[in-house]
């Protein structure tokens, strides 16, 4: 079966216009407000960027993951690859194309499994870009495991009651909405045991109680929101994918979330690399360029190795999923593109804050930055380790043990099975394998 990652030439003018749109429009904004990316725009702000988003779908590019029904193109996979690669380079460039996280993964799932009144009411001001959403999952007690969640909502006539608490409920403090995950059916297996909320943020009873941030960002910046949910009322009409399917739909939120994050990071990642190449072609030191000295050189060379590495397992995956339709038949490899993506970008950016030497661990440079943020996307949306068991297990579906005591790869009894193929009887021992005497 052949690979094929390449584009229309209609396309590839779309990619050029983006790049130089990026590059000259969109990275200022982050240099000028670069903590602004999820609150609501000022009046200054909204002057500016407003016409930046109208700009994109003026080139028919915003919210390009959904249909043309909500104002989407309806690309595959490869083509948003291609396109998260250069936004990736900018924190506003998501927000500007109408992909920003997590809004896009949010209004995948109300475009897939929302109401016609589900989608007039929340889809169509998030896709407006007016407004930011919050995805509440995560539990105190527990992390991201769903099978120990005990946030719950109780049916009572037409309405539901939902009370317990919540964490890392990103952006919760600036959202019109959220999208809140609770166990409905206590006694039901862990997929089918909870269900997805659509809740305004001034329902009554969700209580911002805590706002945490992440190292480095300023008390107005912070956003990783602790809800306590105490007798949240909601009519039934709020439940998103019925009773018990929220596993379901966040399955299908995530899945192409990770092919864009994998592709925004190879982005950063290549931004760093440029920026070694030039400091290490700038800086001399004990009379010669730092490009000449054979340390240097090995944290080139493994830079774009890894990098490279990373973009076509991304690649692979998008075309994956655009060949099978179906997230979950290329579940092994989306998996391995969350575990792969945090090795990379840690690896790079640690060499180029390396190569920078002093000036590269001041704020003066974004290097720092570019560590912290390998560390927190090893955590955020499932840790590492998590998506290893994952590949691990899909990995290993594909095979069987040994029927007897030894390796069925042995040579000397492989060995032996040849010579009997060639030459009709063996001359080589077989090492032999007395099932019988184990139980002597």
């Amino acid at each position: 079966m052949a690979f094929d990652f390449s584009v229309d030439p209609e396309f590839q003018v779309k990619l050029d216009w983006i790049k130089k749109f990026v590059k000259e429009e969109i990275k200022p904004l982050d240099l000028v407000w670069p903590h602004d990316v999820f609150k609501q725009f000022t009046p200054q702000q909204d002057a500016i960027i407003q016409p930046l988003m109208q700009a994109v779908r003026d080139q028919e590019l915003w919210a390009c993951h959904l249909g043309p029904e909500l104002g989407g193109q309806g690309y595959g996979q490869v083509k948003l690859a291609l396109m998260n690669e250069i936004l990736g380079t900018t924190s506003w460039g998501p927000r500007i194309f109408g992909t920003q996280a997590p809004d896009t993964g949010n209004a995948e799932i109300l475009a897939h499994f929302g109401t016609p009144e589900q989608k007039e009411q929340f889809l169509a001001p998030l896709l407006d870009g007016k407004i930011v959403s919050c995805f509440s999952m995560t539990e105190p007690q527990g992390g991201s495991d769903p099978g120990i969640f005990t946030t719950t909502a109780i049916k009572d006539g037409e309405y539901w009651v939902i009370n317990g608490r919540k964490i890392w409920s990103s952006n919760a403090r600036w959202a019109s909405f959220f999208i809140t995950m609770v166990v409905t059916e206590p006694g039901a297996p862990m997929t089918q045991r909870m269900s997805m909320f659509l809740l305004p943020a001034d329902t009554p009873g969700i209580n911002i109680a805590y706002n945490f941030g992440v190292e480095g960002e300023g008390p107005d910046d912070i956003s990783e929101a602790l809800i306590h949910y105490e007798n949240v009322r909601v009519h039934e009409s709020a439940i998103l994918g019925g009773v018990g399917n929220a596993f379901a739909v966040a399955q299908t939120r995530l899945g192409g979330g990770r092919v864009h994050h994998g592709m925004r990071t190879i982005g950063r990642c290549q931004e760093l690399l440029d920026q070694m190449a030039e400091r290490v072609l700038s800086r001399t030191t004990k009379g010669e360029l730092m490009s000449e000295k054979q340390a240097i050189q090995m944290k080139i060379a493994d830079s774009y190795i890894e990098l490279q590495q990373l973009r076509l397992l991304v690649m692979y995956t998008a075309w994956q999923i655009d060949q099978y339709q179906d997230y979950y038949k290329v579940r092994k490899d989306i998996a391995a593109i969350k575990v792969q993506m945090t090795r990379v970008y840690n690896n790079i950016a640690q060499r180029a804050l390396n190569i920078h030497g002093a000036i590269g661990t001041s704020t003066a440079l974004p290097f720092v930055q570019a560590v912290r943020g390998a560390a927190v996307m090893g955590l955020a949306d499932g840790p590492t380790e998590v998506h290893q068991v994952t590949v691990s297990k899909q990995v290993l579906r594909g095979y069987k043990g040994s029927p007897t005591t030894f390796p069925t790869y042995l040579i000397p009894n492989l060995k032996a099975d040849a010579e009997e193929k060639l030459f009709g009887k063996s001359t080589t021992p077989r090492v032999p394998d007395r099932t019988d005497l184990q139980a002597q």
